[in-house]
């Protein structure tokens, strides 16, 4: 074996002399030798991998390996062996592979939005610990809140649905109040504050707050709330029999928009509205577009509005101009008109929606709610008949003084509202009527009617198709009075 090993070291050693001439190689030390070689390390793609590996430690290479190769020039010597263990790779950093990589840039990102959540959550921490803190010592700070005599009074609006924190605001924002936080302390002391409606107080500024609260529940800080009854007209009118004043639309109006009291009272009156009414532009009084070319042809400019303001309940702004005051009526006026389908009545009865409230204006002043839609029925069957109206009410309409009753003389003056003197409708409506008529007219009943008539002061009313009829029912109103006139 020792025999083996000496002539295989022999054969190395002179092919190694031979190829390469290095005469300083002392191969009697090759057993001191110390490869330099370096393992190239093995990757794989795997995600569980560290993404830098790190390389093996050199291997000692051992003699026998020369006599296992294949000769001097084989794999065990100067062979592949030779070359992975000196070539280009040795001592160099081994790649990355690609999903090391990006799971290196996974954890880079990771960490970098960890980073910023934490400082948002401590900088939306800090700030809410200091709001606390902030709302904490407020507790025992009194809410700012004026001293001394009231100012001069101002004009506040409560909406639908405010709360009292919006009201405080509200009465901060008018002056009334020094703080909103002062007012609504002493809003939530004062049971009576749920018993608010929706609409405009007056209330003296520089107030302190709970004096504010007093007023505002109080039953007479209330302005700009008008009560118009059904079939109302705009202008003041005088009864025939007793010669009393009914106030008409403008004049419940300038009641209702007085601010104070006494000679401090601040009003508009009937004349500046009455004014207003009839000389403005009537796109600037709010008429709705389905009104406005028939509302421009009125002959009366005094008459514009007429049925233009609702019957009802309405709010308005006391402290604005007659202008104002109107337009936000009319406003609101026509927003009801059109909730109870007035834009879309033409397929019932045949007429445009200013047409229809026309109709439900004589509607109003013929009958009583029972019979209003037969009533409207009349209108639409005499109007497709082009047959006069001959209603008393269009002819009382134009007078000074009204009763129920009216002269042959007064039925034979022509004017655009005489419905005995010329076929057709009324140039404008006759009152404000209620939504009972309004609905009534945009939906008449079914019938063939195209008379009708009161019978007696108790309201009964008889309606049929046959004039001879008609005829024999006026009769019967004679006997009951009735007809007549106080002329």
């Amino acid at each position: 074996m020792t025999d083996r090993w000496t002539r295989a070291e022999e054969r190395y050693r002179q092919s190694a002399e031979r190829r390469y001439r290095r005469d300083d190689l002392d191969w009697s030390e090759v057993d001191d030798y110390e490869d330099d070689t370096t393992v190239i390390p093995r990757y794989e793609d795997d995600e569980d991998d560290e993404p830098i590996l790190e390389p093996e430690p050199p291997r000692r290479q051992a003699p026998q390996r020369a006599e296992r190769g294949r000769g001097g020039n084989g794999r065990g010597g100067n062979g592949r062996g030779g070359s992975r263990a000196s070539g280009s790779r040795g001592g160099q950093r081994p790649r990355r592979s690609r999903a090391a990589s990006r799971k290196a840039a996974e954890r880079k990102r990771r960490r970098r939005n960890l980073i910023v959540i934490g400082t948002v959550f401590v900088v939306l921490f800090v700030g809410a610990a200091g709001f606390a803190t902030w709302k904490f010592m407020n507790r025992f700070t009194a809410a700012e809140d004026y001293a001394g005599d009231p100012g001069p009074l101002a004009v506040v609006q409560v909406k639908p649905g405010d709360t009292a924190t919006q009201i405080a605001d509200t009465m901060f924002a008018k002056g009334v109040v020094a703080s909103s936080a002062a007012f609504y302390e002493a809003a939530v002391r004062n049971d009576n504050m749920s018993s608010v409606q929706p609409g405009y107080y007056a209330i003296a500024s520089h107030s302190r707050a709970a004096e504010a609260v007093v007023a505002l529940v109080g039953k007479n800080s209330r302005v700009g709330n008008v009560v118009i009854s059904e079939g109302r007209q705009l202008h003041d009118s005088t009864d025939v029999s007793t010669g009393a004043r009914k106030d008409g639309i403008y004049r419940k109006i300038a009641d209702a928009s007085c601010v104070g009291t006494g000679s401090a009272a601040k009003c508009v009156t009937y004349d500046q509205l009455e004014a207003a009414g009839g000389s403005a532009d009537p796109s600037v009084l709010g008429v709705p577009s389905w009104a406005m070319d028939r509302v421009r042809q009125v002959p009366d400019r005094s008459r514009q509005l007429e049925g233009l303001i609702a019957a009802g309940t309405l709010d308005f702004d006391p402290s604005g101009s007659p202008e104002q005051i109107l337009k936000q009526l009319v406003t609101t006026s026509a927003a009801t008109y059109e909730s109870t389908g007035i834009m879309n009545s033409g397929a019932a009865n045949g007429l445009s929606p200013y047409d229809t409230l026309i109709g439900a204006s004589l509607v109003e002043r013929e009958a009583l709610p029972q019979d209003m839609s037969k009533v409207a029925r009349v209108i639409v069957n005499r109007l497709k008949a082009d047959q006069k109206l001959e209603f008393d009410s269009t002819v009382n309409y134009a007078l000074p003084a009204t009763e129920v009753a009216t002269t042959d003389a007064d039925r034979n003056k022509k004017t655009p509202w005489n419905t005995y003197a010329m076929a057709g409708l009324p140039a404008t409506p006759i009152s404000a009527p209620s939504v009972d008529a309004m609905r009534a007219m945009e939906k008449p009943e079914p019938g063939n009617w195209l008379y009708f008539v009161t019978v007696d002061k108790q309201g009964t009313t008889l309606f049929t198709d046959s004039y001879s009829e008609h005829l024999r029912n006026i009769e019967k109103a004679r006997q009951s009075g009735i007809l007549d006139s106080g002329r």
